[in-house]
């Protein structure tokens, strides 16, 4: 099979997969080896087209050319190649955990939430190989209606408030400021095409390009920047393996890629140098790491603070594309995998905690760590990862990002990434120090028994924070394929 043909079905097979596991509704057995199968297809799709992007190469195809200059195309370069791997292996780690999450906390409608996590699936890998800004805002559409449903899951009220918010303002950024920085963008230039320097030549005025620069960094609404970022929060009424899918396979993640894609392709650092909006943007992103880090630290409910953490998180990666050069850029697309690691590990842990011990709030995690110690240690580590201590990966992805602004003579910004490095120790570390370090609130003399959550979703728990570990001895080939992206003119 050749690579474009790869790239095609890549997008395809979880479509295919939907159709199956739809089709299989009567028979849980069958729907989830259905979900299992296309999980690991996809993924043996996706990885070998990292031979050919690591030997220098960019595969694509167009599919449906719409008028001249605008076409529905695919290619494989590093930065989608990064997003795709991720995307497609916590797939299958994401199921096997989903199967046993939604078995053991009884779940209703478990076949619809099977299909649009598979069309989920299939709009973020066509948002990692869009060879252009109109294919990957079409995938992008696609990502924000295919995951309303599966916010919406428990049919509450508070699940259809969050729903709405959540959909309201991914749509509202999208609509009315994203898609309009693409169609200037197309009369200005008259192509989308993702291109390594940018599109834009130098005749284009700085203000205009700052203007654009805002509405693509705030149309993105799926980064979270503040004061866009409620939808994100909101959501956490989803199951928890929606959260996972959110914060680390695809929502979110997809939010960060596209800035970091539209930086690189369509401006150009060497262009973004020069244009003083950027600065506007890393004072926002500053801002947006600080102040969700000190909403984190207020919050009870466990899943509530993790995605407080997410929104923080997110802004590391808008703040390594806005400080423009080699180093933070590189940093940031590697948080995009660090980081997913890590979140989704806590996630996991969070959702096996309330399968296992029905809490939810890390007021009521005392002692807990003695009856599932696998799963807060897992969650020490995701924790370790996402504050940015060695020997987890974590600590890399903050280092190059401190070593970018550093490098841009940008040192309130090591600041920044320093206090909030404190601040995830404030919001992440309590949970685990009630659980294994206070007693728990039985009575004296009180026999404890394990319970640890089902067999699937331990085992998911335990790959993702050897994921976390691993990716800090591993990280040199992440780094590699990275470095094509910020090949500049200066």
């Amino acid at each position: 099979m050749t690579s474009e043909l790869a790239m095609v079905v890549a997008v395809l097979a979880p479509l295919a997969g939907a159709v199956l596991i739809a089709a299989s509704h009567r028979h849980p057995n069958r729907r989830e080896t259905a979900t299992l199968a296309t999980a690991v297809a996809l993924f043996i799709l996706v990885l070998p087209l990292l031979e050919p992007v690591m030997a220098g190469e960019r595969p694509g195809t167009t599919l449906w050319e719409i008028i001249p200059g605008i076409s529905i195309s695919l290619e494989a370069e590093p930065l989608g190649m990064v997003f795709a791997l991720v995307a497609s292996f916590l797939w299958i780690v994401t199921s096997v955990y989903s199967i046993g999450y939604m078995r053991g906390h009884h779940e209703e409608n478990q076949t619809r939430f099977y299909v649009c996590f598979a069309i989920a699936i299939s709009s973020a890998i066509g948002v990692a190989f869009a060879a252009n800004m109109f294919t990957l805002f079409i995938f992008y559409e696609v990502l924000t209606l295919s995951t309303y449903p599966l916010v919406t899951h428990h049919g509450t009220d508070e699940a259809r408030r969050g729903g709405r918010t959540y959909l309201g303002l991914l749509l509202f950024t999208s609509i009315g400021f994203q898609l309009l920085a693409i169609v200037w963008t197309w009369s200005i230039t008259g192509t989308l095409d993702f291109t390594v320097g940018g599109i834009f030549e130098d005749k284009v005025s700085p203000t205009l390009i700052g203007i654009l620069l805002l509405l693509y960094m705030f149309g993105i609404g799926k980064a979270a920047l503040m004061p866009f970022h409620r939808w994100l929060p909101a959501a956490m009424v989803a199951p928890t393996p929606v959260s996972a899918l959110l914060h680390a396979v695809a929502v979110v993640k997809a939010g960060v890629f596209t800035v970091l894609k539209v930086t690189v392709y369509v401006f150009g650092i060497d262009l973004l140098a020069d244009v003083h909006a950027k600065d506007l943007l890393l004072y926002v992103a500053a801002f947006t790491i600080i102040a969700a880090s000190l909403i984190a630290i207020r919050e009870d409910n466990l899943k509530r603070r993790l995605a407080y953490s997410t929104v923080s998180q997110l802004s590391y990666v808008v703040l390594g594309g806005m400080l423009v050069n080699e180093i933070s850029v590189i940093g940031g697309g590697m948080h995009i995998a660090m980081h997913a690691f890590g979140k989704i590990t806590l996630f996991f842990c969070a959702g096996a905690i309330l399968v296992a011990a029905h809490k939810t709030n890390v007021s009521d995690l005392d002692g807990i760590g003695r009856v599932m110690p696998i799963t807060m240690f897992a969650f020490l580590i995701g924790a370790l990862s996402v504050i940015g201590l060695p020997p987890l990966g974590g600590s890399w992805s903050k280092f190059l990002l401190a070593l970018g602004a550093a490098r841009s003579d940008q040192y309130v910004f090591v600041g920044v990434l320093m206090l909030s490095t404190l601040l995830n120790v404030a919001y992440l570390l309590p949970p685990v120090v009630r659980a294994f370090f206070l007693p728990p609130p039985n009575a004296p003399g009180q026999h404890i028994s394990f319970n640890e959550a089902p067999l699937a979703c331990l085992a998911s728990i335990c790959v993702t924070a050897a994921g976390s570990v691993l990716l800090f001895f591993f990280a040199d080939p992440l780094y590699v394929l990275l470095e094509p992206i910020v090949i500049t003119t200066r």
